[in-house]
C-alpha cells in the first residue's frame, strides 16, 4: 500500500487544498493530511477546529486520514513509513518556498520523495489568507473552501 503526507496549516481548508488531496488519491492508496499545530502561527481557528473541518469533507472516504501533528515533516514521514510527501503550488512564490523547505528537509532524510502537485488554474488565486480575509470582512467567501468547511465555519460563527 502506498500512502503519502499532505501537510499544512489548513486554516481553514480551500478547494485547493481539497483538488491537492483529490489529485493525491490517484496516485496513493493512502493520504495522510497533517494538519499543522505550529505555535508560531496567529490562526483563526485552531488545530483540533481545522482537523474536524477537513474530517467532515473526507468522512466517508475510508482513504483520507486526519490527523494533528506538531513536529518536523521527516519525523511524521518515519512514524507513517512512508517516504511520499505532497506539495500543492501555485505559482512560482509557492514553488521556490517548496524547495527551499525540499533541500532542508532531504538533509534529514535522505530517502524523501517530494512530488509538487500544481493547482488547477482556477485555484490559483485561492488561499487560506484569501478565505480568512473574507471572513474578516463579510464578503462571500463560499466558492473557495470545500461546503462542509463552508457549514462548519458557519455554525462556529452564525454572523459571517
Amino acid at each position: 500500500m502506498k500512502k503519502c503526507i499532505f501537510a499544512g496549516t489548513f486554516d481553514p481548508f480551500t478547494v485547493g487544498h481539497a483538488d491537492t488531496v483529490e489529485k493525491s488519491l490517484t496516485l496513493f492508496d493512502e493520504v495522510v493530511v497533517a494538519v499543522a499545530a505550529n505555535r508560531s502561527k496567529h490562526t483563526m481557528f485552531t488545530a483540533e477546529e481545522r482537523a474536524e473541518m477537513i474530517g467532515k469533507v473526507y468522512r466517508k472516504d475510508p482513504r483520507v486520514r486526519v490527523l494533528i501533528w506538531d513536529g518536523v515533516i521527516v519525523s511524521l514521514l518515519r512514524k507513517e513509513n512512508t517516504p511520499f510527501y505532497v506539495r500543492g503550488v501555485r505559482n512560482a512564490v509557492d514553488c521556490a518556498y517548496e524547495t527551499d523547505d525540499f533541500y532542508a528537509s532531504k538533509d534529514l532524510m535522505a530517502e524523501l520523495v517530494t512530488l509538487y502537485l500544481p493547482a488547477e488554474q482556477q485555484h490559483t488565486h485561492i488561499s487560506s489568507t484569501l478565505v480568512k480575509n473574507a471572513i474578516s470582512f463579510g464578503t462571500p467567501f463560499e466558492h473557495y473552501v470545500p461546503k462542509e468547511v463552508y457549514e462548519f465555519i458557519l455554525r462556529r460563527d452564525p454572523h459571517v
